[in-house]
């Protein structure tokens, strides 16, 4: 059983960074929601997420800087947060800024830079994704984006998501190169939210890009998925600098 994932990529030490999963420990979400869910809008008891919360600030011995994720582009500055602001991604260019996104099958994306100088957390789902939601986020760390690191967590893998015609369409006029990202399986197409958006890191000069390997639809011992459950919880990646 995996309580939480650590990225495996070369962030500097005083980077740290995580994923939860909803076998974290010391959770109290019941139900659909069991055990770990940092959902607030999810459905479940408020006072249960808020608990959930509580002990995850306490582990890692700082407050995550929760945002009202909306599946839009704007990545806002960690040291203008203010709570419940309504945004996807989160940038911080000072230690003890904890950035954090939830997710429950769109593409959580970590970033930080090799000098351990900036970090952000991007909610991408496809929606943000179309929206350039990553290439915002290269924009808004301030540094060369060659010296960015990524790190992919967990999201719904190309097998379980099925789109239609019209979704492939709207990514493929944009740019021929995201045809790569979608398969016909079983008559109907499927599409790569992993490498949707290895295509626009990569355009964006991003070079170093990791993680991947994961299925929130498939998994559902360590991860809450939407489209799998309907009415379900999120879990939370975070990064931030020491």
């Amino acid at each position: 059983m995996i309580e939480c994932i650590k990225p495996d990529w070369p962030a500097p030490h005083n980077v740290q960074a995580m994923a939860t999963t909803r076998l974290y420990p010391g959770g109290i979400s019941e139900g659909n929601y069991i055990n770990f869910n940092l959902g607030i809008y999810s459905g479940d008891s408020p006072a249960a997420v808020s608990a959930n919360r509580d002990k995850l600030a306490e582990d890692i011995s700082g407050q995550p800087l929760w945002l009202h994720q909306v599946h839009g582009r704007s990545v806002i500055d960690a040291g203008e947060h203010f709570e419940d602001i309504q945004a996807d991604g989160c940038a911080a260019f000072a230690p003890n800024q904890v950035c954090t996104v939830l997710a429950a099958d769109c593409l959580p994306v970590l970033l930080c830079d090799r000098q351990g100088s900036c970090v952000a957390a991007v909610h991408a789902g496809w929606r943000g994704l179309h929206a350039g939601i990553l290439q915002q986020a290269v924009m808004k760390m301030r540094v060369p984006s060659q010296s960015l690191l990524a790190w992919l967590g967990p999201a719904i893998s190309q097998q379980h998501y099925a789109v239609d015609e019209d979704f492939r369409e709207r990514f493929v006029a944009d740019n021929a190169d995201y045809a790569a990202a979608f398969a016909r399986l079983s008559r109907q197409w499927h599409a790569n939210l992993y490498d949707i958006a290895r295509i626009q890191l990569d355009a964006a000069g991003v070079a170093g890009i990791y993680g991947g390997g994961f299925c929130t639809f498939a998994d559902s011992q360590h991860f809450y998925s939407y489209r799998r459950d309907g009415q379900t919880g999120r879990q939370a990646c975070l990064i931030w600098m020491r």
